[in-house]
């Protein structure tokens, strides 16, 4: 049984956890309201693109009269023989079940594509997404060839991918969420357009936390290509936390002074709602293949980057609410132990009056 002098050390070891954890509490406190920020100033601007698009569509015919065939490649549906799969987690531990979460419902839907044949490229985005795939899946090989032509005046280069498993992790995307920047999405975005158009992938699926409020938000899996409807998110699955969960997370942020309540709409949304809805007749100096080849790509970054930030705040919630809840885990220990520690003295007090008063009787 341990003494008073081992219960004072781990009464102070946990006294200076608890300090240790408030203040990652109070951290991420900070960094949500921003990262909540940063997501409500990002909506005004996909809202106007999205009515942009729609008011394109609206006024033209998606398909070419002369060749029947569809505008934009991105609005292709294709039988679903490969597919890729966007996985975003967090950078960082302390998040409760935030990553742990997210790739279990990753997980099941991949099993599910498994069972129907389907070969799954799997791009992680964030050091605990890669750090699920990077030992259960092989990462993808390819073979650069190059072709000399016109006496070497010319030279042809080719990247030739070998599928060597049913599921592959073709890229992986460490850092795109310390800064989540709008170019670096761009990127990401171009490269899957890119395959999407050359067929190289059928559809394109993206597994995130999605973020309303600290009481409003779920995981799901969102399907981001072939585009079926602008503005409406096709989600073919998602779970819902826990009513335990909930309460938990709606605690500490009451303890932080952060609202539980979606965000009322600023002026800037409502008018980026009105913006391109008037009925009226526009003029359009270029195509619609030439309008829809430079929006269509832009409004996939826009889904993306809407994804990484609701993500980013997801997880600056789930750590808040981790970090809140070992606080207060630690405040019990230290009642426990101190408890504990003081029967423990009052016992030996005891004991020695009774040895001085038996002494005394003895004399």
């Amino acid at each position: 049984m341990a003494n008073v002098l081992d219960l004072r050390r781990r009464i102070r070891s946990v006294k200076n956890t608890r300090q240790i954890t408030k203040a990652m509490k109070m951290v991420s406190a900070a960094k949500l309201r921003r990262a909540q920020d940063r997501a409500m100033q990002a909506r005004p601007y996909a809202q106007m693109l999205i009515n942009v698009l729609e008011s394109l569509v609206r006024r033209t015919d998606l398909y070419n009269k002369d060749t029947g065939q569809i505008f934009h490649p991105l609005l292709i549906e294709r039988d679903e023989k490969n597919v890729l799969v966007l996985v975003i987690a967090g950078d960082k531990g302390f998040a409760g079940g935030f990553n742990s979460n997210v790739g279990k419902a990753a997980q099941k839907f991949i099993d599910s594509r498994l069972a129907k044949g389907q070969n799954i490229d799997l791009e992680p985005i964030g050091k605990k997404a890669i750090g699920f795939y990077k030992r259960k899946f092989p990462a993808a090989q390819y073979e650069k060839t190059e072709e000399h032509y016109d006496n070497d005046l010319s030279t042809h280069y080719e990247t030739i991918r070998h599928r060597a498993a049913q599921v592959e992790v073709s890229e992986e995307y460490p850092d795109l969420l310390l800064k989540t920047e709008f170019s670096a999405v761009a990127e990401l975005a171009h490269s899957i357009v890119e395959r999407y158009s050359r067929s190289e992938i059928d559809s394109v699926y993206i597994v995130y936390n999605e973020f309303k409020s600290v009481l409003l938000q779920r995981i799901v899996v969102e399907k981001l290509l072939p585009i079926e409807k602008l503005g409406a998110p096709s989600v073919v699955a998602e779970q819902i936390p826990t009513e335990e969960e909930r309460e938990a997370a709606v605690k500490a942020a009451q303890s932080e002074g952060i609202s539980v309540h979606v965000p009322e709409q600023s002026e800037m949304e409502e008018e980026a709602k009105k913006f391109g809805t008037a009925d009226v007749d526009y003029i359009f100096d270029q195509t619609p293949e030439e309008l829809f080849s430079h929006l269509m790509p832009r409004y996939v970054t826009t889904q993306i980057f809407h994804a990484l930030l609701e993500s980013t705040a997801a997880e600056h919630a789930a750590r808040m609410t981790a970090t809140d809840a070992a606080t207060k885990n630690a405040g019990d220990l230290i009642d426990s132990l101190s408890l504990t520690m003081n029967r423990l003295r009052q016992a030996a007090i005891t004991k020695e009056i009774i040895e001085i008063v038996s002494g005394a009787a003895a004399l």
